[in-house]
């Protein structure tokens, strides 16, 4: 995610940020009300340990330590609220191309959608995005009188992916996700098929094995964990497609509600991507899980 390895990761990129633009300059048609929330604006609980200023542009911001949560309500609201993690290797946060450019479609959809810019890890500081998560959490349950709903979800891509089944693994009574949507996830910190600038990132370059298994998400499934719907492409060759198997049978195995949706192509990162051959496939199988989640 953080890296052009190759021309076609280059392209898709540049497509995501075509899509971008019309889906930012298009917000009014479905979307009622957008609210934006500093998540610690007294300060956060603990540090990451960056001290430069944030960087980035629209599609991307690195060094985050000021997360902010977007919503974007609906005009129709169907009762569900989603929040979004994007991805970016627990380095950079994808929030354009991985975020705000899906909320015309997710607030058509009757869907609150929020997206999260937390703050990055720097290397170990592994609770810091799942602080942001929680009261990201909190902060839209405080906020129900602005935009109603009955249940509210986790998202994510890639790394972000990895912070979202965290989310969905990893709470108390108050934390727990009521639904899951992963794209194309991190979820293992297995050496034989994680994403290592990922697990380094979040756990540091020499974690104990406690730590790896603590963070390896298909091992941390619950027996009420919240339904999910993962989406990856089985040639991805950076998020290796067992991320994805792994934690679809893990679910199993603990009686969770799960789909999973298995594209032969499309590699890593086309959350964004309109020109995804499986684009409109994924986004009509998706708003079908959407509406079965609302009932």
């Amino acid at each position: 995610m953080k890296i052009f390895t190759t021309i076609t990761q280059f392209l898709t990129c540049i497509a995501c940020i075509l899509a971008f633009c019309p889906a930012n300059a298009q917000t009014g048609s479905s979307v009622k009300a957008k609210f934006e929330y500093h998540l610690w604006p007294d300060g956060a609980p603990s540090s990451n340990g960056i001290t430069e200023p944030e960087e980035g542009n629209p599609m991307f911001v690195v060094k985050v330590t000021d997360p902010i949560l977007t919503v974007y309500v609906p005009q129709n609201p169907n009762g569900l609220a989603v929040i979004a993690c994007p991805g970016g290797s627990y380095c950079q946060v994808w929030q354009g191309t991985e975020g705000h450019n899906m909320a015309d479609w997710y607030t058509a959809q009757g869907v609150t959608y929020a997206v999260l810019k937390y703050r990055l890890p720097n290397g170990g500081h592994y609770q810091i995005p799942m602080e942001d998560v929680h009261r990201a959490m909190a902060i839209m349950k405080e906020h129900k009188a602005d935009y109603p709903f009955s249940k509210l979800g986790i998202q994510g891509c890639s790394a972000g992916g990895h912070l979202a089944s965290t989310a969905a693994t990893h709470y108390s009574t108050e934390t727990r996700p009521d639904f899951q949507i992963l794209f194309y996830p991190v979820i293992s910190f297995n050496p034989e098929f994680t994403h290592m600038d990922t697990r380094n990132a979040l756990i540091g370059n020499d974690p104990s094995e406690e730590l790896v298994k603590l963070y390896s998400n298909e091992l941390q499934v619950k027996d009420d964990a919240p339904p999910a719907i993962i989406l990856s492409s089985s040639d991805d060759g950076l998020v290796p497609v067992r991320n994805s198997v792994e934690y679809y049978n893990a679910l199993l195995a603990h009686g969770a509600s799960v789909t999973m949706l298995l594209y032969p192509t499309g590699g890593h990162g086309w959350f964004g991507n309109p020109r995804f051959d499986y684009r409109e496939a994924w986004l009509q199988c998706l708003a079908t899980w959407l509406n079965q989640q609302a009932k």
